[in-house]
């Protein structure tokens, strides 16, 4: 028969036995642009040496934090798990709302400029979707 479903020891199944889940889901993500936003509170980090190694195209980790000055903060961390700043308060209320909800949001830098000893970076929030 030309359509009939053949099972060989090549199956998928098969494949994917000595495989870890996390290379089997990554070709099946998508990273969707949301927003483009910058790092608030850069001049706040007392080991300005984490922003050395930061390039253009870098990803950064996003992680909600319990925050007495704001309920929806999001800390922005480097790959290594240190501390670059804030996604600012004024644009992260549905960011928030999503990662609260399971969402797996992340960021990439897209810019980085210093200008009078003030630092910006900017980056744009991507919603990881599976």
């Amino acid at each position: 028969m030309e359509n009939e479903l053949i099972i060989s020891k090549d199956n998928a199944v098969a494949l994917m036995h000595d495989m870890n889940l996390g290379s089997i889901i990554k070709p099946l993500s998508k990273e969707i642009l949301l927003f483009d936003s910058y790092i608030a509170g850069t001049s706040h980090i007392e080991d300005e040496s984490v922003f050395d190694a930061l390039k253009e195209d870098d990803k950064l980790i996003l992680r909600r934090e319990d925050n007495k000055f704001d309920e929806n903060a999001i800390i922005v961390l480097n790959e290594q798990g240190r501390k670059l700043g804030y996604i600012p308060e004024k644009d992260n209320i549905i960011f928030a709302r999503l990662m609260d909800a399971g969402k797996l949001l992340i960021a990439k830098v897209k810019s980085m400029d210093i200008w009078d000893g003030f630092r910006q970076i900017k980056i744009g929030i991507y919603l990881v979707d599976f």
